[in-house]
């Protein structure tokens, strides 16, 4: 979607995910730049975001704009691992890590609180039980935030984390992309994912409750409700990120924001300055198509990709 910054320059919104040594940006088109551990600044053009027009309607934009940013998410954490370590990864280990990832996710998050709250709650109804489910799933999440934010190398992530809220606050407003205009900046973000994520989990409680309100379900049909409802919940939550974005976080749904605020001060922090220079030169890529843009292509694109 296309923004007014403060001076009244048309922008097209932009969004980014940190990686290892450097930076994904999604604007015009899809750039990766990672710092090589030489010092040189690689970037990398990794295609460009197509929306067909069933994708843009309400409660389904979410899902899919959650799944364009998770395949291109995955494909620039690969890319990176390699272009900082110098080192090709096989097919076998990419396919592998991502396995991994997703078994620890459904685990910890899904498996997990569901046992977890058998323990706690037995059968004293399946509102009750959603509920409890909900805030266990919640506290492991932010357990597990906490335990990563500990390592040097998660450190450093999310050090590139907030280089790419940074730069993406002076393109916003209009500032010439150098160091010391992005400097000044906050590593806090209206649309980061933390947001979108946070509202995810919030909104899951409320919906899983009623759910199970209606519905009595086993351990393993709850776990695989919690997995076919993902859909629903991601585009509930787009949808409810979008309504904040409209009031620009002002009046009651400071309430929504508030949680995500919170917990980018653990998922962001302040970069150097040549981490910030890897985040200028994945934006500027990225929207590099912006600068020689014509009239050709007034159509606003109803997306707003998580950042």
């Amino acid at each position: 979607m296309k923004m007014k910054t403060t001076e009244g320059v048309d922008r097209v919104k932009v969004g980014g995910q940190a990686v290892i040594e450097g930076v994904l940006m999604i604007a015009k088109k899809v750039s990766l730049a990672v710092r090589k551990s030489n010092g040189e600044i690689v970037v990398r053009d990794l295609g460009k975001v197509n929306f067909p027009k069933w994708a843009k309607i309400p409660f389904i934009r979410g899902f899919y704009s959650l799944f364009v940013s998770l395949y291109f998410g995955i494909k620039a954490l690969n890319l990176s691992s390699e272009i900082s370590s110098g080192e090709q990864m096989k097919n076998s280990e990419k396919i592998l890590s991502l396995l991994l990832a997703i078994g620890l996710a459904v685990g910890l998050f899904i498996v997990v609180p569901i046992f977890l709250t058998n323990f706690l709650v037995e059968k004293r109804g399946e509102f009750l039980y959603s509920i409890v489910e909900g805030f266990i799933r919640l506290g492991l999440f932010l357990l597990y935030v906490w335990i990563i934010s500990l390592f040097r190398d998660v450190k450093r992530v999310f050090q590139f984390h907030g280089a790419e809220h940074m730069t993406i606050h002076a393109f916003e407003r209009g500032e010439d992309l150098r160091v010391e205009n992005v400097r000044k900046y906050s590593t806090i973000h209206p649309r980061c994912g933390t947001n979108f994520l946070m509202i995810f989990l919030i909104v899951a409680i409320v919906l899983l409750s009623v759910f199970g309100s209606v519905v009595n379900l086993s351990t393993w049909t709850r776990i695989l409700s919690r997995l076919i409802l993902l859909p629903v919940v991601a585009g509930i939550s787009y949808e409810l990120l979008k309504v904040v974005a409209f009031f620009n976080g002002r009046g009651w749904v400071k309430v929504l924001y508030l949680p995500g605020y919170l917990l980018q001060y653990l998922t962001t922090a302040r970069p150097d300055d040549s981490q910030i220079e890897v985040a200028i030169a994945a934006l500027k890529h990225a929207v590099g198509e912006e600068k020689n843009a014509t009239e050709e292509k007034k159509k606003e694109e109803d997306v707003e990709l998580l950042g």
